[in-house]
């Protein structure tokens, strides 16, 4: 079976899109050959920073024939008295096929004329040559580019074609404008170890004729390079390495034929924070830092490692050029670091007066004032002690201090670093000082969580803050747009919450904070708050879902357009997490089964009466006397028994109780109703009706303590 080559050459690529672009055409190059039939059976992408490529191995040497029904005119428009019209024999001769071929078919339009057809395969290089350009013009990426006189976007020029189907060369040309670049055979090796032409035999071949002239062609081949070198560099000297993915991936797609050099600074730039050094090495430099070995903190050596693109036997060169680079970037970094430690953290604040947060919303400083009201409301809910609350006002009111420092303006990626260690030195407490960096987090997915009580606190009333003023402008995230990370904020605002078991009663906060915008900016409180509303408990319902919480679970405890779940939810974070969890669980070990048909049956009926869906305490709404079966009484007294389990699994979220409780109730619900002194629950007499869909609704009262039951699929 045929193999195919496709390599698309260029002048050096972004390492950002050359990622991107991998990405798109592992997954859309196979669902193009499976959209035309001609799945291969393997489909590898390959990439460096001078070209793309992809080889195609099994592929079948053209398309399967096919059988094709085609719609033609209406049966009563092709034949008249049984004979056919001029519209028939049309469509007969374009079809290529006899009158007597013609087949007529009922539709929901009424009958047609059909003629089914068999469509031969195509050759595969046929289809190929039409695929080819789809694959390269559609690849998307930031700041395309045009070049020469046309209108073809693409990151970099396009500078060679190879094209192979087996050892043969398919004829493709891509236009762009004056500029033709055709197929051929002929690929480009590594520019400085190899600048000469690279003539590929074959389609197999690509791999093992691009080594020999020094270009590794497959990314993971040339992290595993890298990883190995640089491990063996670091151990060398005596330390270890970390792999930032984000770095290793960048330095990956920089290079063709790797190689680690290693580079050393002047020991007297340790006395700056690591956390600088490794920034101006990693972010700035793409170097890998190189760390002492056992020690308790991370600690440096004056070296670092990077991956050079040159010839391995002119390392020193590269390396005493990039010890240039770093010792002038470090030297910044130091005058910087002593400029603000001259200076203590608090004297920073005016300066945010200068730094807009939003255009509308006034100055960083103008946020940082109500970030310290929100943090005090959270203190406040949390009945925290004074000196507990102190702190949180100081971290509150410094948090975005170090904004306007030398460093963190040189270095933006430090804020909050910075802050913690000027707060250090500035001799503010050292939960205070940790709380300035730990209000940052989480950044993203899978970061750490704030350790203090005081950073948890700061980090969600800033979140808040900025939710519930950039809500108030009307700028709220829609599709994928969402600029000022708002979903990440809500979702961390979550996240915090849930990993701390903080009790705070979200719905409180967003209504006090959003009455204060409301006032201060003259806008409608009520739609503001509502807006909020809707927007976390679309974060709470993917958070949720993200937990593997099967999806009409999640509907369960939020409830399907019913405010005293939605409220319930937003007031208390961590009981709408314990009863989905929960509900998981008995749905996974099956306890579930043994209360759902009772509790959801009673939930149905129930809906036809008119019983308060808060009421718990049978004594107060159901007439004994009016008591026909001794069903009835057998229901009642065991929601007598219930109610102490129910309203305790309310206040512990011990959700163990309320299911022995339904679990009690529930034989003696399957007797109301079909046992031998069942009882008719619409019965005629309406008084007696009533009294019985209150039993009912009693029923669904104690299970809607845990969740709406139905919105509960059986049999999920």
């Amino acid at each position: 079976m045929p193999a195919f080559l496709l390599e698309v050459g260029t002048e050096e690529l972004p390492a950002s899109f050359l990622s991107d672009a991998l990405v798109q055409w592992q997954e859309r190059i196979p669902q193009s050959l499976e959209a035309n039939s001609l799945k291969g059976e393997s489909v590898q992408v390959y990439g460096t920073p001078r070209r793309l490529a992809v080889v195609i191995k099994g592929l079948p040497s053209q398309q399967p024939d096919r059988e094709e029904e085609i719609k033609g005119p209406p049966a009563q428009a092709a034949f008249k008295d049984g004979q056919p019209t001029a519209a028939a024999v049309g469509f007969a001769k374009k079809q290529g096929v006899e009158l007597d071929a013609l087949l007529l078919r009922p539709t929901d339009k009424g009958e047609f004329v059909f003629v089914q057809k068999r469509i031969p395969g195509r050759p595969v290089a046929e289809i190929l040559t039409e695929l080819i350009p789809q694959w390269i013009w559609g690849l998307e990426g930031k700041r395309l580019m045009r070049w020469g006189n046309g209108d073809a976007r693409f990151s970099r020029p396009i500078r060679w074609l190879v094209a192979l189907l087996d050892d043969t060369v398919l004829p493709l040309e891509l236009v762009n404008g004056s500029t033709t670049i055709q197929s051929d055979r002929i690929s480009q090796g590594h520019r400085v170890l190899h600048p000469e032409p690279v003539t590929i035999a074959q389609a197999t071949d690509y791999v093992t004729a691009l080594k020999s002239a020094y270009v590794t062609v497959d990314p993971e081949e040339r992290v595993n390079i890298i990883k190995e070198q640089v491990k063996a560099v670091a151990e060398n000297l005596g330390g270890y390495t970390v792999f930032y993915p984000d770095l290793l991936e960048e330095v990956t797609n920089l290079v063709e034929h790797p190689s680690a050099v290693v580079g050393k600074f002047e020991p007297e730039f340790l006395e700056l924070p690591t956390e600088v050094i490794t920034e101006v090495m990693v972010t700035h430099q793409r170097y890998f830092p190189v760390f002492k070995p056992d020690s308790s903190e991370q600690e440096l050596l004056p070296n670092f490692i990077t991956i050079s693109n040159a010839d391995p036997k002119k390392s020193d060169i590269v390396a005493v050029g990039n010890e240039k680079v770093i010792r002038a970037r470090l030297a910044d970094g130091r005058f910087f670091y002593e400029a603000d430690l001259t200076k203590p953290i608090d004297s920073f604040l005016p300066q945010l007066e200068k730094v807009t947060f939003q255009e509308e919303l006034g100055s960083v400083r103008t946020k940082v004032d109500r970030v310290v009201k929100v943090a005090e409301r959270i203190s406040t809910q949390l009945e925290l002690a004074e000196n507990q609350s102190q702190k949180i006002q100081r971290a509150a009111l410094l948090c975005k201090a170090d904004l306007v420092t030398q460093m963190v303006y040189e270095f933006p990626e430090l804020q909050g670093i910075m802050g913690e260690k000027y707060a250090l030195a500035s001799g503010e407490d050292a939960e205070v000082a940790k709380a300035i960096y730990q209000h940052y987090l989480p950044t993203g997915a899978g970061d750490n969580f704030p350790e203090t009580l005081t950073g948890q606190i700061v980090g969600l009333a800033d979140r808040l803050d900025t939710l519930v003023s950039i809500f108030g402008l009307g700028l709220i995230p829609s599709g994928s747009s969402d600029p000022f990370a708002l979903r990440r904020a809500a979702n961390a605002v979550v996240k915090i919450t849930w990993f701390y078991n903080l009790p705070i009663n979200l719905d409180n906060l967003l209504a006090q904070i959003s009455t204060d915008f409301a006032a201060k900016y003259h806008k409608d409180q009520a739609s503001l708050t509502a807006a909020l509303q809707e927007f976390f408990l679309q974060r709470i319902r993917t958070l949720l879902q993200e937990e593997k919480i099967d999806y009409d679970l999640v509907n369960a405890v939020l409830g399907e357009n019913d405010p005293e779940y939605t409220e319930r939810a937003l007031k208390d974070l961590l009981d709408v997490r314990d009863r989905a969890l929960y509900l998981q669980q008995i749905r996974n070990d099956s306890t579930l089964d043994n209360i759902y048909e009772t509790v959801n049956r009673s939930t149905r009926l129930a809906a036809q009466g008119d019983l308060d869906t808060k009421q718990l305490e049978p004594t107060t709404v159901v007439r004994q006397e009016l008591f026909q079966k001794p069903s009835e009484t057998a229901l009642y007294n065991a929601l007598i028994e219930s109610v102490p389990q129910t309203q305790a699994a309310q206040q512990t979220r011990n959700y163990q109780l309320l299911l022995a409780a339904l679990g009690k109730i529930a034989p003696t619900v399957s007797n109301f109703f079909d046992g031998p002194d069942s009882v008719l629950v619409m019965d005629s007499d309406p008084e007696v009706k009533r009294n019985r869909l209150h039993l009912l609704g009693l029923v669904r009262n104690h299970a809607r303590v845990l969740a709406d039951f139905g919105a509960i699929v059986k049999n999920l």
